[in-house]
């Protein structure tokens, strides 16, 4: 009786220690910071991937005012700045309308714009033209505005949001480097990724 008594009690202790363990992994993997992490990912990721390589700008904010970020030099360099805006297509191709399948003029018919505000990651939707920045402000006709990660910090001597130039010209791809913290226990979850534009129009 005592052996068993024992056997159950190293069951018991085990089973509880493996439920803790389970309920440890599984509140992490399901904390609010780690979902939006990944759907910061997910976001910028296919946004980016069906955009327009010739049509993308990265700016840079002041006080609500983005400006386009130039490079200094002609040479390859990594530019950096606080927002993107990707143009892409939204709609289908009509192939009954033939003569309209190879319009050059018709670079995007939607923009997704993402810029931090308020320590929040958001990234505005709208039709495009116009652009997301006119004049140095923010487009609001006809936006659409998501959040898509809080409580977000950056790197003081680095953007959120840079790609590589060659003689001032981007090289399609962009890259993104936050950090996100979990407000309840402090936990940090830097989120690195980067997208590749394989869209080029016109050629």
């Amino acid at each position: 009786m005592v052996i068993g008594a024992m056997l159950m009690l190293v069951v018991g202790v085990l089973l509880a220690s493996g439920q803790r363990s389970w309920n440890q992994i599984y509140s992490s993997a399901h904390k609010k910071v780690n979902q939006d992490a990944q759907a910061v990912m997910v976001t910028f990721g296919s946004i980016g991937r069906k955009a327009n390589r010739l049509g993308y700008i990265v700016y840079t904010g002041n006080g609500g005012t983005f400006i386009p970020t130039e490079p200094e030099t002609s040479d390859e360099e990594v530019v950096s700045g606080d927002a993107v805006e990707f143009r892409f297509w939204d709609v289908e191709l009509d192939e009954a309308d033939t003569h309209e399948l190879m319009d050059v003029a018709k670079h995007a018919t939607a923009y997704a714009f993402f810029y931090i505000d308020d320590a929040k990651l958001k990234v505005d939707y709208g039709p495009y033209p116009p652009g997301a920045v006119s004049a140095g402000g923010r487009n609001t006709t006809d936006v659409t505005t998501t959040i898509l990660a809080e409580n977000v910090i950056t790197d003081a001597n680095i953007g959120p949001f840079s790609h590589t130039t060659v003689s001032g010209v981007g090289r399609g791809c962009v890259r993104i480097n936050i950090a996100l913290t979990d407000p309840e226990d402090g936990d940090t979850v830097t989120v690195k990724t980067a997208t590749l534009m394989r869209n080029i129009w016109p050629r």
